[in-house]
This record gives structure tokens, C-alpha cells and sequence, in this order.
């Protein structure tokens, strides 16, 4: 009930502060001339931040009918001079008469981005603008902060994001057209560095969150598409943060390209104010270039090459974690006080160098081959010890003993080592056609990917609680958990698909057709894949704009490195693929609302699945059971809404609620019948039926909005707000309370202020200025987590005297400031 009491408020809150539409109103009059006094006719006249205008009359006068009671600004322009703003505090009533005179200047159409119509037409499918990335006030400064508005998320130091209810390794990302790949050894956000994708590039973003076509891979939940830019002069950008500096260069000749960007970034500000404090050494830097060469008229070459490498070290000195605990046996705030000996140090590198060369045989035909080589190698080394005391805390001020353990429970220390190393490299080679014919795009491709890994595991915990080794053995000792192996493994692939889209129409409907096929084979367990899939959407002769679409089909996912290790360690070479059936049906509808053009979109999906890999998210790491012992099923309702509430200021909601269970075979557990004496009497085996899903979260809501002064566009304002119910929390080793702990739910708002340093007036600067070439200046002030939520990202499991297992929770970042400062030109 609590979460849709939230839901309503935030979007009654919505409309209100969005609603600007007056029953009284002023009067603006007055004429408009040039510098030789001549009246100006056709003059643009509207008020800042609505969509709606006038334009002067052929004797250059006008009357326009404004709010009351608030300050406003008009905005006067015309082709060929430069734009005027103006003021404006009037009453009820009152008529302001003014003369406006504008100077000529030099003439320049605005930027037209043209979409095409698949934006409406495929399902699952979303297109968020680009320059809104950098905007966006998240930790997390990159495409996958962005998506996070659409999809949910639960951590906001991670990039990783899940997709109606996959894990995060269910998801395909591609960089013009080539495939890219993660660190995988990433155990927390705190470790992770910057993401793949660098957001001053980007040219498009085509986002999939299901019912996807088959021109794409095989995965069963999302694809994000990412185009880089294609420079047209020369130009860049850099920018600086307390968290991130970047910077971005961009030119073009006759025939050749490129497309440089850097980035540095250390999340030592985000970390300093963590549960457990110690030294945090976070650092992440990556080097991105995109070349291009047009040889002639039909053949081009690409060429698109990144090194990133991330270092993280660790060496704590304690922690102090407090939960209210409420039983029928006492009311506590427990606590747990660490303190920490040893260290941490963690190293992800990442190299990828991708060639593509495209032939433009026709106007209809186009061919394109791609080749490249991506490799991951990463090194884990951690040896922490932690001597810890447990029991209810004393939050009594006035008492000498506030803040420490006044009744012990518990009390113990444990040591967790880890010396992993892990290498893995994938080469691809693979080609893509597209033929154009009347109605038809027949789309086609062939892939083969040869993946070599090289894996060495060591790693194991010791936990001791009151003397006693866990688990207990008076003449044995004998470590928590021990994972020891060496993998060397090669892998080889092949994939294709056959895809046409068929537009048509019959009579004032319009109709969009999609039919693929997809196939897949590997040499590791020789399983071949046929993948059907469908899509349709028509758009009938109604006078609203509404476009209905659907999609059915098969998405499978052949076993990657990681699904093959079971919790030990050992590798299962012979576990086939996840398979699935997913089926969509959804609506796309424009309209005016707050006198604006509108976008909303609903889609409700249903997904089956077999041959499921159960797994545990601890953080943002995966760990799998190495088995093909389960089916699930996901469903859930999507509903998204789009477009300029602001004028020029684009903004989102989107509001989603999703179920999703798994039935694990042979999951089954003992339940005993006790007589009043404490005797077992009888006992039966209990299956342990339909569990949640670790990503299972019914509700998710999240809002980007933007916003500015109404007197001056120069100030903005952005506010980006994420809530998400409980997710469940897996008890290792329990069969009957699999996923029965709760991680709280999420909430989570971050605000950013921007202000425009310097304008884009170039011919206003003198000739010796040091900023003469620069386009803009932007400053940002940025407040992460406003409302200071302590949101729960896993538990800490604590075992009492009495060997009761107790739950603490580990929490995210507070309330942090970031001051940013991007300049372009």
C-alpha cells in the first residue's frame, strides 16, 4: 500500500509542478524593428519553456497574453539576426508595451535529428537522447545511469543493471556493431570501474528491454546498441568532476575520421563515508578511439580501439553495522563491531581492437565484414582478517557506554583469502548484409567466435566464533568454504540469422512485419539452436495516434564462462543452454497533454523459461550452480511516458510492475513431527516449490526530469529519482527459506543545478582571448542521495553464542556533494 501511496504522489507531484495553464493573465504589446528602425514582420515571439508561439505581424507589431504573479522571459527570433530575451513580473491585467529591436547577425538553422521509424514500430525498443547523459546527476556518469531510469536498479555504484528479471549477464551490448564484454571477477560495486561505453561519443543509443530481433544475439533479457559519433569538423570537449575528468577530441579531412576520448576516474569521495572505513584506493582510466576512412565511393574502413585498466585497494580498519531487531522475545538495536587486519588489492585490464570494412555495392545493397579481438584479464588478491563483537548497542546519549556493545552475543573473527587470476580472450569474425527491395529489408549475418580462458581459483574463509573452528569438529580444522581450480578452456562458435521487415498498407492502416531466424552452435557441448522469432505492428486509421505492436519468440543463451563454474569451483562443460520463450504485446501512443507533444508507451510481457542455471547475487557478484536444474517465468506491465514537459528539456517516467519465480529440481527438505516429550516421531520429504528470483521486485518507478529559470535558460535544473520494493536475499545453504531474507526497498534521489558559464557568441570575444574558440562553459553543482536513504545492498550473516544466525545489513553511499565543470568547443 506504502508503495502505491509513493507512486501517486510522485506522479500527482509531477503534474503539478509541471502545470502551468492560467485562467488570468497580462498582456505583452508592442512592435519590432532592426538597427535601421525598419519593422521586422514574421518574428518567432514565445515565452520561455512553452511550446507554443506567435510571430509579428507584416507591420512588425504583436500582443501576446502572459502569466501573472510570476516572472517570465519572451524570446524574440528570426532568421538572420541574433535572438532577444526579455523580463517580464506582471499583474493581473496589466499591459506591458514594449519595442524590441534586433541586430542582425549570422544565420543558423538548428540541429535536426531525424528518427526513424522503428522507434515506434519494434517492440521493446527505446531511444533516449544522448546529450542527456551528461546531465544526468548519477555516480554512476554514463549510458547505464541513464538506462537505470527505464529498468530499475538497486546499487548506484555499479553500471550493471537487470532487465525484466534477468541477471545482468543476460544483457548484449554492441558498440558499432562489435560485441563488448565485462570484468567478471568484480565482486562489489566499490570495485567496479568505468564502463565500456563512453557517453561524449555517442552519436545513438537503441536500448531493447525484450522481445528484441533476431539480427541480435543470443541472450534472453535486453541489447543495448551504441553508435559512435561521425565527426563532420574539428572539435571536443572536457570536463572535470570530483569524481570523473574526461576528455574527447574529434576532427575530420576529406577522407578520414577520428574520434579520441580519455577518462580518468576514482571513486575515493563516494567510498570515504562507507560503514567500513579504512583506506579506499579506487582508480579507473580508459583510452577510446574511433578512426574512419572512406577509400571511395563504395568501400569505407573503421577502426575502433580501447585500453581501460581499473585498480582497487582496500585496507580496512573497522566497521561499525547496527539493524533494529524486532522478535516476541525482545526489541534491539543489534550491532557489530569489526576491526580489520590485512588488505586488499584488485587489478581489471580490458583490451579491445575491432576492423570493419563496409561496401555499399548498390543504393540497395550494403555488406559489411567485421574482425576483432577482445580480451579481459584480471587479478583478485585479498587476505583480511576481522575480529569482531556482537550484541545490542547503547544508543543512550546521556549513558558512558553510547554507541559501544553493552550485551554481548556474539563474538568471534574470520579471515576470508582469495589469489584468483583470470584470463579470457575472444576473437570474432563475422559478416552482415542488408537488401532493400520495395516493402522488404532483408537483413542477414554470419559469426564465428573462438573464446580461450584461462582461470585459476584460490580462495577460502575461516570463521571462528567463540573458539570454536565453523563448522564445528573438536578433532578437525577445517576452513568455511575452499574453492581450488585451474581451468584452461577453448571454446568455439558459430551463429547466423536471416531477418526481413515488410512495411505495407492496407487501405489507411499501416502494417510493419518481422520475421527472423537465428542459429547458434559451439563445440563445448555440440547443442545447435534454432531461435524463431516475430514481431507486428499497425497503426489503424484512428484519429489518435495510437500504434499497437507485439512480438513472440525463442531467445536461448548459450553457456559463457561464468555459467559453467559451479560453487566449488569445478566446471560443468556438458551444461546446455538456457532456453526461453517470450511473447509481448504493447501500444504507442502520442498525444498533447500540458499543451506539449506526449509519448507513451505500455507493454506487457510473459517469459517461460527452461533449462535455467539458478544463481546468487551477492552485491553485483554471480555465482551459479553450475546445473541445468530449474524453469522460471517472468511477467510483468511496463509503462513509460515521454517528451519535452519543458520545452527543449526532455524528461521520462516510468512506472513498472513485474513477478518472477523459480522451481529448482531436487530442492527438497526434511520436515520432522515432534511429540510433546521432544521426540521425533515422524518425518517426510518436502519439494521446495516456486522461490523468488534474486532480481524478483514487484514495483519499480523512476523520473529524469529537467527543468529551467522561466527568465533564463541558462539555469537548469535536473533531478533523476529511482524506488524499487524489496528484493530477496538468499540464506546460503538453506533449501526451505531459499530467498526468504529482504533487502529493503530502494530509494533514491539526486539532484544537479547547472549554470552557463560562457556562451556560444564567438564573435563577441576578442581576438586575443583564451576562450575565443570555445563553444560553451557549463558548471554543475550535483547533491547525491537527498533524502540520505541508507539503502541495503546485502547482509552480513552473524552467528550468536547460541549458534543463532542474526542479519546486519550492508549499506550504499550517503549523501554526497559533486561540483562538475564541462567545457566544448
Amino acid at each position: 500500500m506504502k508503495s502505491l501511496r509513493l507512486s501517486f504522489s510522485a506522479a500527482l507531484l509531477f503534474a503539478c509542478f509541471f502545470s502551468f495553464a492560467q485562467k488570468k493573465f497580462a498582456t505583452v504589446s508592442g512592435k519590432i524593428i532592426d538597427e535601421n528602425e525598419a519593422r521586422l514582420s514574421g518574428v518567432s515571439i514565445e515565452i520561455l519553456g512553452q511550446q507554443k508561439g506567435i510571430h509579428s505581424s507584416d507591420s512588425g507589431t504583436f500582443s501576446i497574453k502572459a502569466p501573472i504573479n510570476r516572472a517570465f522571459a519572451l524570446i524574440f527570433s528570426h532568421s538572420g539576426y541574433k535572438p532577444v530575451q526579455q523580463n517580464f513580473l506582471l499583474n493581473e491585467g496589466e499591459e506591458e508595451k514594449i519595442t524590441v529591436r534586433m541586430e542582425a547577425g549570422e544565420g543558423r538553422l538548428e540541429e535536426v535529428i531525424i528518427k526513424d521509424s522503428r522507434e515506434r514500430t519494434e517492440v521493446g525498443l527505446i531511444r533516449p537522447n544522448p546529450k542527456s547523459i551528461i546531465n544526468l546527476p548519477s555516480p554512476v556518469m554514463g549510458v547505464e545511469g541513464l538506462l537505470k531510469v527505464f529498468v530499475g536498479s538497486n546499487n548506484e555504484l555499479t553500471s550493471q543493471y537487470n532487465v525484466r528479471g534477468g541477471s545482468y549477464d543476460e544483457n548484449l551490448i554492441y558498440v558499432n556493431d562489435f560485441e563488448i564484454f565485462r570484468p567478471y571477477l568484480v565482486r562489489s560495486g566499490q570495485q567496479e570501474g568505468l564502463s565500456f561505453i563512453n557517453p561524449e561519443l555517442v552519436k545513438n543509443i537503441s536500448f531493447y528491454n525484450g522481445g528484441f530481433a533476431a539480427r541480435y544475439g543470443d541472450k534472453m533479457s535486453s541489447v543495448l546498441d551504441i553508435q559512435y559519433n561521425t565527426p563532420k569538423k574539428f572539435g571536443g570537449s572536457a570536463y572535470v568532476s570530483l569524481l570523473e575528468q574526461g576528455l574527447h577530441l574529434e576532427g575530420a579531412s576529406k577522407k578520414f575520421t577520428y574520434l579520441i576520448g580519455m577518462r580518468n576516474r576514482s571513486n575515493r569521495n563516494l567510498l570515504s563515508r562507507q560503514e567500513t572505513q579504512g583506506s579506499y584506493v579506487p582508480s579507473s582510466a580508459d583510452l577510446q578511439a574511433l578512426l574512419t576512412y572512406q577509400i571511395n565511393k563504395k568501400w569505407s574502413a573503421e577502426l575502433l580501439g580501447n585500453l581501460s585498466t581499473t585498480k582497487f585497494a582496500l585496507t580496512p580498519q573497522s566497521s561499525q553495522l547496527t539493524s533494529s531487531v524486532f522478535s516476541p522475545f525482545f526489541t534491539a538495536n543489534l550491532g557489530v563491531d569489526i576491526y580489520f587486519d590485512g588488505h586488499e588489492r584488485d587489478q581489471y585490464s580490458t583490451g579491445m581492437l575491432g576492423l570493419s570494412t563496409t561496401y555499399q555495392a548498390s543504393k540497395n545493397l550494403k555488406l559489411k565484414w567485421l574482425a576483432s579481438r577482445f580480451e579481459n584479464d584480471e587479478s583478485e588478491n585479498i587476505d583480511i582478517a576481522g575480529a569482531y563483537l556482537f550484541g545490542d548497542r547503547d544508543f543512550d546519549k546521556s549513558s558512558s557506554t553510547f554507541g559501544l556493545i553493552v550485551n554481548p552475543l556474539g563474538a568471534g573473527l574470520y579471515q576470508n583469502f582469495v589469489r584468483d587470476r583470470l584470463n579470457i580472450v575472444d576473437y570474432n569474425f563475422s559478416h552482415k548484409g542488408q537488401w532493400n527491395k520495395a516493402a522488404h529489408v532483408v537483413q542477414w549475418g554470419l559469426g564465428y567466435d573462438k573464446t580461450k580462458t584461462a582461470d585459476k581459483l584460490n580462495e577460502w574463509q575461516y570463521e571462528d566464533s567463540a573458539g570454536y573452528s565453523l563448522p564445528y569438529n573438536p578433532s578437525l580444522l577445517q576452513m568455511n568454504d575452499v574453492i581450488k581450480s585451474t581451468v584452461s578452456l577453448d571454446v568455439n562458435k558459430f551463429s547466423g540469422y536471416v531477418q526481413d521487415n515488410i512495411a505495407f498498407k492496407k487501405g489507411k492502416t499501416t502494417y510493419t512485419v518481422q520475421g527472423g531466424l537465428r542459429f547458434n552452435y559451439n563445440d563445448l557441448n555440440n547443442e545447435l539452436l534454432i531461435s524463431p522469432r516475430a514481431a507486428l505492428s499497425w497503426k489503424p486509421d484512428w484519429k489518435k495516434d495510437i500504434l499497437f505492436r507485439t512480438a513472440i519468440g525463442a531467445y536461448d543463451q548459450p553457456p559463457f564462462y561464468r555459467e559453467l563454474r559451479r560453487y566449488d569451483g569445478s566446471l560443468n562443460t556438458a551444461l546446455k543452454a538456457q532456453r526461453s520463450w517470450q511473447g509481448v504485446v504493447g501500444l504507442d501512443y502520442n498525444f498533447i497533454g500540458f499543451d506539449r507533444p506526449l509519448r507513451l508507451t505500455t507493454e506487457a510481457y510473459y517469459k517461460y523459461m527452461t533449462n535455467v542455471v539458478p544463481y546468487d547475487i551477492d552485491n553485483v557478484r554471480i555465482r551459479y550452480f553450475g546445473e541445468n536444474n530449474a524453469k522460471a517465468y517472468a511477467a510483468g506491465l511496463e509503462m513509460r511516458l515521454f517528451g519535452e514537459l519543458v520545452k527543449d528539456a526532455e524528461s521520462w517516467v516510468s512506472l513498472s510492475f513485474m513477478r518472477t519465480r523459480e522451481n529448482i529440481a531436487g530442492d527438497f527438505y526434511t520436515k520432522y513431527t515432534i511429540d510433546s516429550l521432544g521426540k521425533i516421531t515422524d518425518s517426510s520429504r518436502v519439494e521446495g516449490g516456486w522461490f523468488r528470483r534474486p532480481t524478483d521486485r514487484t514495483i519499480t518507478f523512476g523520473m529524469f526530469f529537467q527543468d529551467y529559470l522561466a527568465t533564463n535558460k541558462n539555469f537548469k535544473v535536473y533531478i533523476n529519482a529511482l524506488y524499487g520494493t524489496n528484493l530477496p536475499y538468499n540464506i546460503p545453504g538453506s533449501v526451505r527459506y531459499r530467498n526468504a531474507l529482504r533487502i529493503e526497498p530502494y530509494m533514491r534521489v539526486d539532484i544537479g543545478f547547472s549554470a552557463l558559464l560562457l556562451d556560444g557568441e564567438k564573435t563577441n570575444r576578442r581576438s586575443h582571448s583564451p576562450f575565443r574558440n570555445v563553444e560553451n562553459i557549463w558548471a554543475s553543482f550535483e547533491v547525491f542521495n537527498l533524502i540520505d536513504r541508507p539503502n541495503t545492498i546485502s547482509y552480513l550473516l552473524i552467528k550468536d553464542f547460541a549458534n543463532n544466525t542474526f542479519t546486519l545489513p550492508n549499506r550504499l553511499t550517503p549523501r554526497l556533494i559533486n561540483f562538475k565543470i564541462v567545457a566544448r568547443w
